[in-house]
């Protein structure tokens, strides 16, 4: 299992570089995403398309997905990851979310790649 941030959900979502092989993990196993980064995702893409269009994406991707909505300990995670400076919020909640699954990060955002604290693997999807 892999954790998506917003970042690769839009790349896979705009058919950037690192679509095909986003959509080769979907295909052998569903990753996981956080509902703050989908929520993130959602609003880029209603400003970017509009609101039918925006739902209709992140229906896929929740259809698609292991959506882990943030109890107190993911919280407090994230918090803690965000007060080590560097990231957004939402970011700290990708970086929480990966760290609680055990499993890594793949991202392209440039603040999480070169974040030196995450408590979990980051994967570049900016190169092959």
């Amino acid at each position: 299992m892999v954790v998506l941030d917003s970042w690769a959900v839009l790349a896979y979502l705009k058919d950037e570089p690192a679509a095909t092989r986003i959509e080769a993990e979907w295909l052998s196993e569903s990753p996981a995403i956080s509902s703050i980064n989908l929520g993130e995702t959602l609003y880029m893409r209603i400003r970017e398309r509009g609101e039918k269009a925006a739902a209709a994406d992140i229906a896929t991707i929740r259809r698609n997905s292991l959506v882990i909505d943030p109890d107190w300990e993911l919280v407090s995670a994230a918090a803690r990851i965000k007060a080590a400076g560097g990231l957004s919020y939402a970011d700290a909640f990708c970086a929480a979310t990966a760290a609680r699954l055990g499993a890594p990060l793949w991202t392209g955002d440039p603040e999480i790649i070169d974040a030196d604290h995450l408590p979990c693997s980051v994967i570049d999807l900016r190169s092959p």
